[in-house]
């Protein structure tokens, strides 16, 4: 193998298939990045066997082939490079890359490339166009509600619902819920539904980026594999992601059908007052607790939002608020009100609620393409 390229490429490519690069792993080639030429461009791969992570960038090629090298010491090295050409030189048969770029000189131990595990070809008889901008604003309101821990695997995934010309992404973990509706460029064939690792999607959300290119989304007939592949002016990146098996809870029937009380607030106001209490309440069991007051002739509703840690201290803070309804109160752990507020953190928004022992709803005024549930922490009023 025999290439040159811009060390600018490079260094953005190895940036690209990084996070998939296995951290611990039984199999030490998944460790690696591989390097291929393929069709006049350098292809840079890496697996940890749940996504994978391809970039193809512009080279010069000279020679055909490929091999893999120690991921992190590689992209540590390229990074660290002047902005020159970047040459990289494998002998036949040798199992050591040499770099030149420059005044610098660099060789590197290789693995055998067959060893390396196969990406999975993803086939599929249609793509699905997205909107890049719209499905990372999806993926911001909804994949931080995905559990973490694997004793639910499928809760550690989102949840993918496509049908006619809607998709619908939805997360919980248990204690809270976030689903978003976004509409698609074209009327889908068939239903679809899959369940996409959660770190898959937050790779995805940082890889769109800001960029405007094409985005296609296929899923392969078994429903085992799905591929993103976004398009762009200096490179083509794809990610293939192994779907999570199993039923996603019904969580239509999750979502309160009323309310008693409807409080419509500053999103911004509210995630402020949230983030003080939130500092008394970690030493309080992480609760915050909201007060809801409707207003009267000539005064307006108010939030109150407060907490308290035995032996250390308490806080107060108020907003105001527009109040449909009946006086009220419920508490939440703070973290998980402020994830939701801080991907509503603009306009208004409302907060619906039945009573301290029903689940609240938080949703963006003026729009009903998300709405988040959140289960109230039991407390001693």
């Amino acid at each position: 193998m025999k290439l040159a390229c811009a060390q600018e490429s490079l260094a953005k490519g190895l940036s690209v298939v990084r996070p998939a690069v296995a951290t611990r792993s039984t199999l030490p080639i998944t460790q690696n990045v591989l390097l291929a030429t393929d069709s006049g461009r350098l292809r840079l791969s890496a697996t940890d066997l749940e996504i994978a992570l391809s970039c193809w960038i512009s080279a010069a090629i000279e020679e055909e082939g490929m091999t893999t090298v120690p991921a992190r010491l590689f992209q540590d090295l390229v990074s660290s490079l002047p902005p020159e050409r970047v040459q990289l030189l494998l002998p036949p048969r040798s199992r050591t890359l040499r770099l030149t770029c420059a005044r610098n000189e660099a060789t590197l131990g290789s693995m055998d490339a067959e060893d390396f595990p196969p990406i999975p070809a993803v086939q599929s008889d249609a793509a699905i166009r997205l909107d890049r901008a719209a499905l990372k604003t999806a993926i911001a309101h909804v994949v931080f509600a995905a559990a973490t821990d694997d004793s639910r695997p499928v809760l550690t995934g989102v949840h993918f619902l496509m049908e006619g010309n809607t998709l619908t992404l939805a997360a919980a973990d248990g204690f809270r819920l976030a689903v978003y509706r976004l509409s698609l460029e074209d009327t889908v064939p068939e239903r679809i539904e899959i369940i996409v690792p959660a770190r898959a999607l937050t790779e995805l959300g940082r890889l769109l980026g800001d960029g405007d290119g094409p985005l296609e989304m296929m899923v392969n007939p078994n429903r085992s594999s799905v591929l993103f592949r976004l398009t762009g002016k200096d490179a083509e990146i794809e990610m293939v992601a192994q779907l999570k098996q199993g039923a996603f809870p019904n969580y239509a029937q999750l979502i309160p059908k009323d309310h008693t009380t409807r409080a419509v607030v500053d999103a911004k106001e509210f995630l402020r007052e949230t983030k003080i209490a939130a500092i008394f309440a970690r030493d309080g069991s992480g609760i915050v607790r909201l007060q809801i007051q409707p207003g009267e002739e000539l005064t307006p509703g108010r939030l109150a939002i407060s907490a308290r840690a035995e032996e250390v201290g308490d806080n107060h803070g108020e907003i105001d608020a527009q109040v449909e309804g009946e006086a009220s109160k419920i508490a939440f752990n703070s973290k998980y009100l402020q994830d939701v507020l801080s991907v509503l953190n603009e306009g208004k928004v409302a907060l619906e609620t039945k009573g301290p022992s029903q689940p609240g709803v938080i949703r963006p005024v003026g729009s009903d393409a998300y709405v988040h549930v959140v289960m109230p922490m039991f407390v001693q009023w």
